[in-house]
């Protein structure tokens, strides 16, 4: 059984908290947040201990749970890495790379695991069709909601844009070559809205469109493939595979002399996926991998590489964005 302490428990960490509660090899021991009418708050609703001190919680678990502000994860991290306790931290890894670089190190050095909360490898949309996403060529993701203050503390393509970053550097087995990105701020002194190009060595581009100041909220990605195209609406937690069905052989010629009479649905085949009645939700099954990998000693499936990898090109992406918001002379 892995002893878990929960470190913050605002909008997400009371939800870490309480999974970790009705969890298989798991056992919540407590919660710690630096506002102590918040923590005895949450303390209260699960029936659970608030512990004091973050070092009093460090001598009590055999791991911890993140959940605090992106700018506070280092400090969080480094002494439970050096306390020996495995750590779960919420998207991105840190505020800055230099930081996860360290805590990487340190846990390796440690045989310590860290998992980073992208979220969306465990999406059921994602799960039912990652088989069917095969060297794709181009990816095209949009991630656009409603303005919020939570999350503000960074710029929206650490806050947002990384899970699609996240989720395009797990399915495209290929170097960066070129990066080209512009955005700007518009409710906070940061980044609001943002659009990057990713263009890979293998030839692969991915176009990526984040926003915290939209009208709706939209989560989709699109994957283009020589032999299908891939839809994923993970709002709706909806799929759609298209692929070239065998059949097209059968109207090759038509289509050679210029026929425009072929119902192309006759020339593809269709799969459409529900998974909103799953039965498990993405939570859940992210910190229980979390957990299993913890105690059957098994790699994180986002583990501190991974999480560094994808907060190397957002940084990237935001140094490009700075760069041309000082030529242009506008202030965020």
């Amino acid at each position: 059984m892995i002893k878990i302490g929960v470190v913050g428990v605002g909008h997400l960490g009371q939800h870490h908290a309480r999974k970790f509660q009705n969890m298989e090899h798991a056992c919540l021991v407590g919660i710690y947040d630096k506002d102590a009418k918040r923590a005895a708050e949450i303390s209260q609703k699960l029936g659970t201990r608030s512990f004091a001190s973050y070092e009093e919680m460090l001598d009590s678990c055999d791991a911890i749970d993140i959940a605090a502000t992106t700018t506070a994860h280092y400090d969080l991290a480094k002494p439970a890495l050096k306390a020996g306790k495995h750590i779960f931290l919420e998207k991105p890894i840190t505020s800055a790379l230099w930081q996860a670089e360290e805590l990487v190190a340190l846990a390796k050095e440690r045989n310590l695991k860290i998992q980073v909360g992208h979220i969306e490898r465990f999406n059921p949309v994602i799960l039912k069709v990652e088989h069917d996403i095969k060297d794709p060529l181009f990816i095209e993701s949009t991630r656009i909601s409603t303005f919020h203050k939570r999350g503000t503390d960074v710029p929206v393509v650490l806050d947002v844009m990384i899970h699609d970053i996240d989720l395009i550097l797990s399915f495209i087995n290929s170097p960066i070559k070129t990066i080209h990105a512009s955005g700007i701020g518009l409710f906070t002194k940061s980044i609001d809205i943002a659009n990057a190009r990713l263009e890979f060595e293998n030839g692969a581009i991915a176009n990526v469109t984040s926003s915290r100041v939209s009208l709706k909220l939209e989560r989709k990605i699109r994957f283009f493939q020589k032999d299908s195209y891939i839809s994923l609406d993970f709002q709706a937690k909806q799929a759609r595979v298209i692929k070239k069905s065998p059949k097209i052989m059968k109207y090759l010629p038509q289509i050679m002399m210029g026929a425009t009479d072929i119902d192309p649905e006759k020339l593809v085949d269709q799969q459409v996926y529900d998974c909103s009645d799953g039965p498990q939700d993405a939570l859940s099954m992210e910190l229980a991998s979390w957990v299993e990998a913890i105690s059957m000693d098994k790699r994180p499936v986002v583990d501190g590489e991974a999480g560094t990898k994808a907060l190397s090109v957002a940084m990237q992406i935001l140094k490009i964005i700075d760069e041309q918001l000082k030529n242009k002379k506008i202030k965020v």
